[in-house]
């Protein structure tokens, strides 16, 4: 069987819905196919058992003993073969849902981390949300509902063809019949359709206010917005509430249209047969196989609108995946990007003036941090506009450069899971020594578990500090070429904090990095200081040279050390 998920998704084609939907059955098309074929022959077998037992039937009525047994085995072998390829549509069925859910959030978290920081400006919380949750099953129940709805339409075409054979009749009235219900039921598809997708958009909307209430609680209750936040929540649940139940009602009915048309059909069939058999114009053995036929098509005309109901379910989320995967970030790749043997030399940001020394330790001070942090998100390429040995960052692909720079700022968050993966993830072993730089060590031998034990949601059992250095650490196990840190120090103490910058300093020896503080206990271990006001660089230095000769310069760290 299959192993998933797949080591390389491939691809999506992104053109539709449709196309999207037809993308996952052509990847996986040794299994969809596999499924259908089973499928068909595990209905073909249901479809003639109600023959055989009508040929059965008019044997033992017509003393031929040889005949019925001869029938008999044939039922039996029916039976078995409806067993085997049951069993084996099922488990191929499984592997086509997993493999739509699978691939779904692979193609999805991999576009997620192309758009990088474009990702919250782009989609709400509520959309991924909700893409992660819902949608991945709707699709995967789509791509398994093809080999079902594909066996059930040959069934129903087989049993039309036996009773034409049988009788012109009744044959007339399953062709005639059978396209009516299907169209009975269309009739519910197309508002349906319509009601799922606006109480899916509501459903997103209120999962991104329920994140943003939970982010930012602490700070409502600061302000008294509590209580106006949670009132505007709570009349988005209500508009949630009523969409989900005009859904339902649409729902309800094709659930009861399920039930009560083929119902009305196999009365309608039973009866005709009756009238048939009592004129002698179809034997008993007949009759028996048209009621059972009738019972029988319940069943593939079910399972054909249910596959109606899960392919519009099916396309509804697969658009707003296709919206997801079709949106672009605004950091794009270069259509000819240059040579990573070219990724070489001073890190610049003309805009400010900055530069930054190969194998140098340079700090950045600005009267107001928010600039250093800009000059960092240029030099770490989340905003354009800075070079690398006289070229554009732009000119090369975007996963070159988070390879090679790294920016590491207090807004990064720590993950769910066990507390190696989140600090080493790729393995590296390299976290004894980035704890100990990180004076982080303490906090994980506190652990129950140590690195085993879990972290809880954005690391919210640590205080800021522990947070703070945890994340740092995080940064040193990566080791990248250039490391940018902002403000990597500003919650803990200062004990901690010169112990940090001592350690940093010995760690990132002969290693390029960035560091945007302005700590007098970080400054005074840094190789050169540059110093930044109104977004330029006015001045550049060793901290005590700064100390001397800026007055502005002076001000702001003298301030940072008092405060």
């Amino acid at each position: 069987m299959k192993k998933l998920p797949d080591p390389d998704p491939g691809t999506p084609d992104n053109r539709s819905a449709t196309a999207y939907l037809r993308w996952l059955v052509r990847r996986s098309w040794r299994s969809v196919y596999a499924a259908i074929a089973l499928a068909v022959l595990w209905m073909l077998c249901q479809a003639f058992v109600p023959a055989i037992v009508g040929k059965a039937i008019d044997a033992a009525t017509g003393g031929d003993r040889g005949g019925l047994l001869t029938w008999s085995l044939v039922l039996l072998a029916a039976g078995a073969g409806q067993a085997a390829f049951g069993i084996g549509r099922h488990r191929f069925a499984v592997v086509n849902f997993l493999g739509g859910m699978f691939t779904t959030v692979q193609v999805t978290v991999r576009h997620a981390g192309r758009l990088g920081s474009a990702l919250s400006r782009r989609l709400d919380t509520g959309e991924v949300v909700a893409i992660g949750t819902s949608d991945i099953r709707q699709i995967g129940s789509a791509i398994d509902i093809t080999a079902r709805g594909t066996g059930s339409l040959l069934a129903v075409v087989t049993v039309t063809v036996i009773l034409l054979v049988t009788s012109v009749p009744l044959g007339l009235v399953v062709v005639l019949g059978v396209p009516l219900l299907m169209a009975v039921v269309g009739l519910l598809i197309r508002p349906l359709h319509r009601r799922q997708q606006a109480s899916r958009e509501q459903q997103g909307l209120l999962t991104g206010r329920a994140a943003d209430l939970v982010g930012g609680l602490r700070v409502l209750r600061g302000i008294g917005g509590e209580a106006v936040m949670g009132e505007r929540y709570r009349a988005e649940s209500q508009l949630l509430r009523a969409a989900g139940v005009r859904t339902a009602r649409v729902e309800s009915l094709l659930e009861a249209a399920q039930v009560l048309l083929p119902g009305i059909f196999l009365v309608l069939v039973t009866w005709l047969g009756a009238r048939f058999a009592l004129d002698g114009r179809i034997t008993v053995g007949q009759l028996v196989s048209f009621y059972a036929y009738a019972a029988f098509l319940v069943t593939p005309l079910r399972q054909l609108t249910e596959a109606i109901d899960k392919l519009t379910r099916g396309h509804v989320s697969a658009r707003r995946v296709v919206a997801m995967l079709r949106t672009r970030t605004d950091l794009p790749d270069p259509a000819e990007p240059a040579p990573a043997e070219r990724f070489a030399g001073e890190l610049a940001d003309p805009a400010s003036g900055v530069t930054v020394r190969p194998g140098e330790i340079t700090a950045i001070v600005a009267t107001v941090p928010a600039e250093a942090a800009t000059i960092a998100d240029r030099l770490g390429r989340y905003a354009d506009g800075a070079t690398i040995g006289g070229l554009p960052l732009s000119s090369f692909p975007l996963s070159t450069v988070r390879e090679r720079i790294l920016v590491a700022d207090n807004d990064a968050r720590l993950f769910t899971g066990p507390m190696r993966a989140d600090l080493d993830p790729t393995g590296s072993g390299r976290w004894p020594a980035a704890l100990h730089t990180a004076a982080a060590t303490d906090i994980v031998e506190a652990l129950p578990d140590g690195l085993d034990s879990e972290v809880a949601e954005r690391g919210r059992t640590f205080s800021g500090g522990q947070q703070q250095r945890l994340r740092l650490a995080r940064a040193l196990v990566a080791d990248p070429d250039t490391l940018i840190l902002i403000e990597p120090t500003s919650a803990v103490d200062a004990h901690t904090e010169a112990r940090i910058a001592d350690r940093l300093i010995t760690a990132r020896a002969g290693r390029t990095t960035v560091l945007c503080t302005s700590s007098p206990l970080a400054l005074d271990r840094t190789d050169r200081v540059l110093f930044v006001e109104h977004g330029r660089v006015v001045a550049e230095g060793t901290h005590h040279e700064l100390l001397a000769s800026e007055p502005s310069y002076a001000r702001t760290v003298l301030r940072e050390e008092e405060q």
